[in-house]
């Protein structure tokens, strides 16, 4: 026989009883047990240490904290003509270009265009922005003219710094977009009316102004697609980036780990927030160098692989399939690599086994 104790006033903890002949079953009605858990605001706190962030830093303080330990470590390697940057002269070119920038007019809260693919000038003048409290927006110089100048006129962009080649599609809208005026930096010989990047690269840093900040300032502007409709401007601050870096690549269990002595991959555009964030701001924090790439060719990215003995490959899927499938990688040495990390859309299984077997000693994660 199965009988029912009878029910009680639910307000009330109580045990409601099950018997049978053999078995009888005690269900207490309990609030979770997690030792750590914060009944007040229903919140469950890790297992795992807490992460030291630190967030009232300004984003290029918080990247270059570690300078005086790494200053003579390679920071930036850039692919296409073999220089190298060492943390120290990194963080000096970075100043040089913030007291450049402040002295066209540049100030706090002013927002400067970063109209370029991967380069060494990209990162330059993305700290540098930060250095004297500016935004900088990221876009994609592949862009129609009609799309650059819709963030343009969103960002109220006043300074752009980017390539010859692209000058023209900065051209094209003049006249509709007559009432927007800002100047154009180029990193290669400037067309008429342009500045050459010299102009910001060679000022004296001892005259970067002195800049209040706070923890909340926006810092970058890139510009995310979203689901419906035009692309849509995501104000970063100096506090949200440097929290993301740090859950990332600080604490005793980070989901990075990343040391001195890695080298960083950097091929899939800075002007994604992906590359930017998790390729090069975790870098820099982490004091590992960054090879710089400012397009993908796969006969290339392996020589340089083995060249520069890359520890650390972010990619994305196609780039994914091109690892796995192409031939020409069995005649590289890619022994270096520990992790690869792919981004973007989720990886099939089967793929993500024929990387493996590529290189068994990397460990894969998306």
């Amino acid at each position: 026989m199965l009988s029912l104790a009878p029910s009680i006033d639910a307000k009330q903890t109580t045990t409601t009883e099950v018997s049978t002949d053999s078995v009888v079953i005690n269900q207490q009605k309990q609030k979770p047990s997690h030792d750590d858990y914060d009944s007040t605001n229903h919140i469950f706190k890790s297992k795992l240490p807490d992460i030291p962030i630190s967030n009232h830093l300004p984003l290029h303080t918080y990247c270059f904290q570690k300078l005086p330990e790494i200053s003579d470590r390679p920071c930036l390697i850039v692919a296409s003509t073999g220089k190298t940057y060492t943390y120290a002269e990194t963080y000096l070119q970075c100043r040089k270009i913030a007291a450049g920038l402040s002295k066209l007019g540049i100030q706090k809260g002013d927002v400067i265009m970063i109209l370029l693919q991967n380069s060494a000038e990209f990162v330059l003048s993305f700290l540098a922005a930060s250095m004297i409290g500016a935004v900088a927006t990221t876009a994609n110089p592949f862009y129609t003219s009609a799309e650059i100048f819709k963030q343009i006129a969103v960002s109220k962009t006043k300074l752009i710094i980017t390539q010859a080649m692209y000058v023209d599609k900065l051209k094209q809208n003049e006249e509709k977009y007559e009432s927007i005026d800002f100047k154009i930096i180029t990193i290669d010989e400037p067309p008429v009316n342009c500045l050459h990047f010299s102009v910001i690269s060679e000022a004296n840093e001892d005259q970067l102004p002195e800049v209040e900040f706070d923890p909340e300032d926006a810092v970058a502007l890139p510009f995310s697609s979203g689901t419906t409709g035009l692309p849509k401007g995501v104000i970063l601050t100096h506090k949200s980036l440097t929290t993301s870096v740090a859950q990332q690549v600080d604490g005793e269990n980070p989901n990075l780990y990343l040391t001195t002595e890695d080298v960083l991959l950097c091929v899939l555009p800075l002007f994604h927030i992906f590359s930017l964030n998790s390729v090069l701001l975790c870098a820099l924090r982490a004091g590992s160098a960054v090879l710089i790439m400012h397009k993908f060719e796969i006969g290339t990215l392996l020589g340089l692989i083995q060249k520069h003995k890359v520890t650390v490959a972010m990619v994305v899927p196609p780039l994914v399939l091109a690892l796995a499938k192409n031939p020409s990688v069995a005649e590289f040495d890619l022994s270096s690599i520990r992790l690869v990390l792919s981004g973007a859309a989720p990886l099939g299984k089967e793929l993500e086994e024929t990387l493996h077997n590529r290189i068994p000693q990397a460990v894969l994660g998306q």
